[in-house]
């Protein structure tokens, strides 16, 4: 009798035990993927994701940069979006606030969600919103029009960084998406006349 025919025979419930913990653990993990992933993006700047501070900048730095502005609505979203300027060219350090106008089209309540990033994707490491709209879900009255901010500044610290250094100009886009949530109902349906079209 040889070594290898003393090993212990494996018990087919300890096989079956092994691959269920093993699925429910490769399980656990694909719903943790993504919450996991935007983490990191939002630590990293990673795929141009902009940092969230909380305060302005400590200090200022030495170069200005053009920062250009870019406003999407998904199509199933009755809004006009839009940013006040198109673009503004400021020193790193520096803290500046810009508007994005927005209109309700619709003749319905309606909210929507923010995404953004910024492009080149490397400048999202040294983009730091202190406020924005995107951070929360936006609700719009039937018709409404609004003036939302942005607070942001651009990190000196991308004076320092050599993929930073032939760069002039950053975008910052939004792309709004509807959210889920009721819509209040016209005043011809709550009192059971037919909508006008």
């Amino acid at each position: 009798m040889t070594a290898s025919d003393q090993k212990p025979a494996r018990r087919p419930g300890a096989i079956a035990a092994a691959l269920v913990v093993g699925s429910l653990g490769m399980l656990g993990l694909s719903f943790a993927s993504v919450p996991l992933y935007r983490a990191f993006c939002a630590a990293t700047g990673f795929g141009g994701t902009p940092q969230i501070g909380k305060t302005a900048a400590a200090r200022q730095g030495e170069r200005h940069l053009i920062v250009r502005f870019d406003a999407n609505v998904a199509r199933d979203l009755p809004w006009k979006f839009e940013p006040e300027v198109p673009k503004v060219s400021l020193r790193t350090g520096e803290t500046t606030t810009v508007y994005y106008k927005v209109a309700n089209l619709s003749d319905k309540e309606t909210s929507g969600q923010a995404a953004y990033n910024v492009s080149p994707d490397q400048a999202g490491a040294f983009f730091v919103k202190v406020k924005c709209f995107c951070f929360d879900e936006q609700k719009l009255a039937p018709g409404e029009t609004a003036e939302w901010p942005v607070v942001f500044y651009l990190d000196p610290a991308l004076e320092s960084d050599e993929a930073m250094r032939r760069i002039e100009e950053i975008t910052l886009s939004y792309s709004f998406y509807p959210t889920k949530g009721p819509s209040k109902p016209r005043t011809s349906d709550l009192t059971g006349q037919k909508p006008k079209s």
